[in-house]
């Protein structure tokens, strides 16, 4: 008798549209269909889109990550926690930090890095929000500074001071919990609250780019009357270790803002390590067709960050959210079993269910279709898209164990 092995399906990165696909492929094909492989630097999956929240320290860092083993049935899947180097299309070989994986079949899921744009200083002196070890380090930096402002020989108010350079989903909701967040912090350590300054710094003209202007307005007065300044259109030219240079647009004058917490969320990147492999890129990411597939090689899908795919709608790149990943998983997973089977692939659509930015605890915007809603309600809904991701993931026991609708109050 001759034994025919089974294709060889490797994951690599646990991040939105890895997980999906992962526990898409479990329901999509039998375990006759395909040895199933996922890699990853850590042994937990985290949430991105709620790291801003440790990060000011409103939320334990736990609550935003889950152990992979929880959640990908390891009996199906086998998990290598490693760290990987370099993609061989080529060879078929994935290179890790402790060796290599053969596949047959290869899915990038590698997700972003921090995005500084060769301003100087941001690299050594700005923290940044992308993981969990990274935002703790925040909060950690942040409740110091608090903790050994009195302690000073000549207190020094700069100490305090909290510059955030961007102004989309990630900067705003983080400036919105630390609204929530250094009230606490001044009760705590016996500071004035307006000793304390937070600057949200801006090079676009408004905040939330993806939203209209009522709700721009609306986030803005919200955020303002909670403390927090905006710096619009204008420019982090350099960061020192404990100030940020800054030029406002159409001027020739610099100003120089002091600050002893400085965090960048302006912009972010495609993993490097996919165009460091040799893959054509266009601004770092792979084109996929509609199979999500690499136009280059048949046999390797991309999906999240690393991806670049088309809105038919709109005719424009989709935008890397979580939600595009998510789809991409589910999409891809079954696409994979209709390659296996030999059947014709299902084109991947993506379908924007909406945008909501958090302003702190019980406020928000948001856009759903042609809706606008602010408020409560928007608060509320921000929830919700939350638990359905792990409803998605992991079924009711991963979202009554992780979710957040039990704060809803």
């Amino acid at each position: 008798m001759i034994l025919v092995s089974k294709p060889k399906i490797l994951i690599i990165g646990a991040g939105y549209g890895g997980m999906m696909t992962a526990t898409r492929l479990i329901k999509e094909l039998s375990p006759n269909d395909a040895d199933i492989t996922l890699v990853n630097k850590h042994n937990y999956h985290y949430q991105t889109t709620w790291l801003h929240q440790p990060a000011a320290g409103t939320l334990h860092h736990d609550r935003t990550r889950m152990l992979i083993k929880n959640v990908v049935n390891p009996d199906r899947v086998k998990f290598v926690q490693d760290t990987v180097k370099e993609i061989k299309p080529n060879e078929n070989k994935v290179i890790t930090e402790n060796g290599e994986l053969e596949y047959d079949y290869l899915v990038i899921g590698l997700g972003f890095e921090s995005n500084t744009f060769g301003i100087k200083g941001l690299d050594e002196n700005a923290f940044t929000i992308r993981s969990v070890d990274s935002v703790r380090k925040i909060r950690e930096h942040i409740e110091y500074q608090f903790a050994s402002y009195n302690h000073d020989e000549v207190p020094n108010d700069d100490k305090l001071a909290i510059a955030v350079g961007g102004a989309g989903l990630t900067g705003v909701e983080f400036v919105a919990e630390l609204a929530n967040r250094i009230p606490e912090l001044c009760r705590e350590y016996d500071i004035e609250r307006s000793k304390v300054r937070i600057i949200n710094i801006e090079g676009a003209p408004t905040i939330l780019p993806n939203f209209d202007k009522e709700l721009v307005e609306y986030a803005v007065n919200q955020l303002e009357s909670k403390g927090i300044e905006f710096k619009l259109s204008t420019f982090i030219k350099e960061c020192t270790k404990d100030s940020v240079i800054v030029q406002e647009k159409d001027s020739e004058d610099l100003e120089e803002i002091k600050a002893g917490t400085i965090v960048w969320t302006g912009g972010v990147k495609a993993n490097t390590i996919v165009e460091k492999s040799g893959f054509k890129t266009n601004r770092g990411k792979v084109e996929v067709d509609d199979a999500l597939r690499s136009k280059e090689y048949d046999n390797v899908f991309v999906v999240g960050d690393c991806s670049l795919v088309m809105d038919k709608e709109t005719n424009r790149p989709c935008p890397p959210t979580a939600q595009l990943a998510m789809q991409q998983g589910v999409n891809l997973a079954k696409n994979i079993r209709h390659i296996l089977h030999n059947e014709p692939t299902e084109p991947f659509v993506y379908k924007n269910k909406g945008t909501v930015a958090s302003l702190g605890a019980g406020d928000a915007v948001a856009v759903v279709g042609n809706k606008r809603i602010k408020g409560a309600p928007a608060a509320a809904l921000k929830k919700i898209v939350d638990d359905r991701y792990l409803l998605m993931l992991g079924g009711v026991g991963l979202m009554l164990k992780k979710g957040k609708l039990n704060l809803l109050k």
